[in-house]
């Protein structure tokens, strides 16, 4: 069976990994990025030691990767990448590689891989068309049309963090950061001494402030969901990123948020889930999008 290398690249860790044809994967691991420390620089010379790694013991079909920033897939370079990573923007991903290793490479933003695995493998599997958000320190989108992302024109379609709401942007407001600022606002005490894990504990537990801060980022997350569904009509909108483990708790305060601000015969079609490939997706969507070029 072919095999491929897959690479995640994000602003906290590198993920690998060797995955087989049928979607399965052989070998998995993880570094940390080091982003601030060593920049893009430092991130392709750890992406060529993991490449240079696998070749000792396999021989990949192809480079798989995934990482953050905007991506233009054609060059397969970043066009821009948030100051998270320094001297990022204009990293030739696709040709650096394909060039030392002479093997086709595929590059392709995170979250749209993301939405990738989850149509492959997940919650949106045999939808038509789906949006597909990651909640965690911004909140990202992924449009997928007939099992395709949409990258607009210019390549920055469905940047949905950057959406302008009442009091500011989407990702300003509705990003799992901000749940931990707003309670240590209430709570009068300073946000480094709490985390997420702290809010939700408390908010089980009856905490008003915690209770406050979580709703008020869901109705927040309602309203920005509801501007893309009348705009895309989803059938399905997926929910991923590390605050999404809470989903429990969350589920049934975001879909009443989501149908305060949708019309009743849009929400009753559209559908609200999970994302299911929690770790694995941007390795899995790197994946499903080298085939889908090859």
């Amino acid at each position: 069976m072919k095999k491929y290398i897959c690479i995640d690249i994000g602003g906290t860790s590198i993920k690998y990994g060797m995955i087989q044809e049928d979607g399965n994967f052989l070998t998995t691991g993880e570094m940390p990025t080091e982003a601030m420390k060593y920049g893009g620089p430092g991130i392709m010379k750890k992406a060529e030691s993991i490449v240079e790694g696998f070749l000792k013991e396999y021989k990949p079909e192809g480079i798989c990767v995934s990482t953050a920033g905007m991506v233009d897939c054609e060059a397969g370079k970043i066009t821009y990448a948030a100051p998270l990573i320094p001297n990022y923007t204009g990293t030739e991903i696709k040709k650096t590689l394909e060039e030392k290793f002479h093997l086709p490479c595929e590059v392709e933003n995170d979250v749209n891989c993301a939405g990738l695995a989850e149509n492959f493998n997940g919650a949106s599997k045999g939808s038509k068309i789906s949006v597909c958000l990651t909640v965690g320190t911004g909140i990202g989108g992924a449009i997928l049309i007939d099992g395709k992302v949409f990258h607009g024109f210019s390549g920055s379609g469905c940047e949905v963090g950057y959406m302008h709401l009442p009091g500011g942007e989407f990702q300003d407001m509705g990003a799992s950061s901000i749940l931990v600022k707003k309670t240590a606002e209430y709570k009068k005490i300073s946000p480094e001494s709490i985390n997420g894990k702290y809010v939700f504990e408390n908010a089980k537990k009856g905490d008003a402030d915690c209770i406050r801060a979580i709703e008020e980022m869901c109705d927040v997350l309602g309203m920005g969901i509801a501007n893309i569904c009348y705009v895309i009509n989803p059938e399905v909108v997926v929910l991923g990123g590390g605050i999404m483990a809470q989903k429990e708790y969350l589920r049934d305060m975001l879909r009443k948020s989501l149908e305060k601000y949708l019309l009743p015969s849009v929400a009753q079609h559209t559908r609200l889930e999970f994302a299911q490939n929690q770790n694995q997706a941007g390795m899995l969507g790197a994946f499903c999008h080298f085939k889908k070029r090859h």
